[in-house]
C-alpha cells in the first residue's frame, strides 16, 4: 500500500514537471511563430501585395485596383489599408 502511495505522488511530481517545462520558454512568442517586437507587417513588391485589392492569400497574378475575387483562389479581394492594418502578420 505504501508503495503504491509513493508510486502516485512520484508519477504526480513528473507530470507536474512536465507541464510546467512544456509551458515554460513561450512568453515573448505567440503561437503564429513571430515574436513580440514586431511592430510592422513586411509585404512583397509584386501587383499581390501592391494593389488597391489584393487577395489574402496573396496569390502569385492576383490584386486589383477594384474590388472582387481572387482568379487563381477565388477569395474576395480586400483593401490593402485594411488588410495591412488589422494585426495582419507576415
Amino acid at each position: 500500500m505504501r508503495s503504491l502511495k509513493s508510486f502516485s505522488v512520484l508519477t504526480l511530481f513528473f507530470c507536474l514537471s512536465l507541464f510546467i517545462l512544456s509551458c515554460g520558454g513561450n512568453a515573448t512568442q505567440d503561437h503564429s511563430g513571430h515574436d513580440d517586437t514586431t511592430t510592422e507587417a513586411q509585404h512583397g513588391e509584386g501587383k499581390e501585395y501592391t494593389s488597391a485589392y489584393v487577395c489574402p492569400m496573396h496569390c502569385e497574378g492576383s490584386g486589383s485596383d477594384e474590388a472582387g475575387t481572387c482568379p487563381v483562389c477565388g477569395m474576395d479581394y480586400v483593401a490593402l489599408e485594411d488588410h495591412v492594418t488589422d494585426g495582419h502578420m507576415h
